[in-house]
């Protein structure tokens, strides 16, 4: 591993200042991603910034819903009784990712924060835009079956990891965010980004920024929902597809609808048109397939990857079905079937 800096802010601004210092620098809570990516001289930063002492571990009330600070771990959101009573599909998300050792080190900014997990990101002896820009995609016309089928770019293929982004897509989330120039709210819609012409960006942070909290709105949609996330393996595997769903009903008929894929795309994949039409509309397979092969129309595959496809419109339908009939996916049924 290369030298660096270490440093250790207490307060938010001065957290801030350390990285206005040196924007090569590095933030660290939980270090579940970024120790990785130093000892596979991924990055190299010269600094870390340790931002555990910060006081962002609360999860509080704020304008109806919740606030949860981005130090907040894992585990705890996901245990915490508030989120599992109002925001379930929030809560079943996190505990679909990682293992319960990651989970009780990781936290809600980190996670948001994670990089991707492309072979040709990890190896530096192949090219890769987002890793070196400029030097090519290897993934493309290479090993890319668990790439992008929605929303790549000639650039980059890759796919954004976490299962926790999903669910806050799915519900709306807010991001709240510290810099330079103050504090701002970034909807998490707007979060992360498209790899288009410049994929070393993950997301839309302004230079100098620091997550500091995840707002979730007072919408809760604490009955009809689900996360459904396939993968190739039922212990910790990042996700083939993975599914958000999000309803509310009116007898048979859907009042609001929610729909966010992971495992498919560079950012959690919402598609606001699939939302439009499964509204008003009844809570059957037939609704559900349309809403699927909306968001599906412009999907593209890889060479290697072809069958995600298909499976993105199977696990809409089921993560569909399975929100409407109040049966969220078990922790024990998260498999390919």
């Amino acid at each position: 591993m290369n030298r660096f800096d270490y440093v250790r802010p207490s307060t938010v601004a001065e957290a801030v200042q350390a990285l206005g210092a040196d924007p090569a620098a590095r933030f660290i809570a939980g270090g579940t991603n970024l120790i990785d990516l130093m000892k596979y001289d991924v990055e190299r930063p010269g600094r870390l910034i340790d931002i555990t002492r910060l006081p962002l571990r609360a999860i509080e009330a704020k304008d109806g819903g919740l606030r949860i600070g981005a130090l907040v771990t894992n585990a705890s959101a996901a245990y915490d009784a508030q989120v599992k009573e109002r925001y379930p599909l929030l809560s079943s998300a996190i505990l679909a990712g990682a293992s319960a050792q990651l989970r009780n080190a990781a936290s809600t900014g980190g996670n948001l924060l994670q990089r991707t997990r492309c072979y040709y990101f990890y190896d530096t002896a192949t090219p890769c835009n987002k890793r070196e820009p400029g030097s090519g995609c290897g993934a493309i016309g290479g090993v890319n079956r668990i790439h992008a089928i929605l929303g790549a770019s000639e650039h980059c293929i890759a796919t954004h990891p976490s299962d926790m982004a999903v669910a806050l897509a799915a519900l709306e989330a807010v991001v709240q965010v510290s810099g330079p120039n103050g504090e701002r709210a970034i909807p998490i819609s707007d979060f992360h980004r498209l790899p288009g012409d410049d994929p070393a960006k993950d997301t839309n942070l302004a230079p100098g920024e620091i997550i500091v909290a995840v707002d979730l709105p007072a919408k809760t949609f604490a009955t009809h929902y689900t996360y459904l996330k396939l993968r190739d393996r039922l212990s910790y595997a990042f996700a083939l597809v993975s599914v958000a769903a999000a309803l509310e009903l009116d007898g048979d008929t859907i009042r609001t609808a929610r729909l966010a894929l992971g495992g498919v795309a560079h950012k959690p994949w919402r598609n606001t048109q699939a939302e439009a039409l499964l509204q008003g509309k009844p809570a059957n397979r037939e609704t559900f397939k349309a809403a699927a092969d909306l968001v599906l129309q412009e999907a593209k595959p890889q060479s290697t990857n072809g069958f995600k496809i298909e499976l993105a419109r199977r696990a809409i339908v089921r993560g569909l079905e399975q929100a409407a009939a109040g049966t969220p996916q078990s922790q024990s049924d998260k498999r390919i079937q």
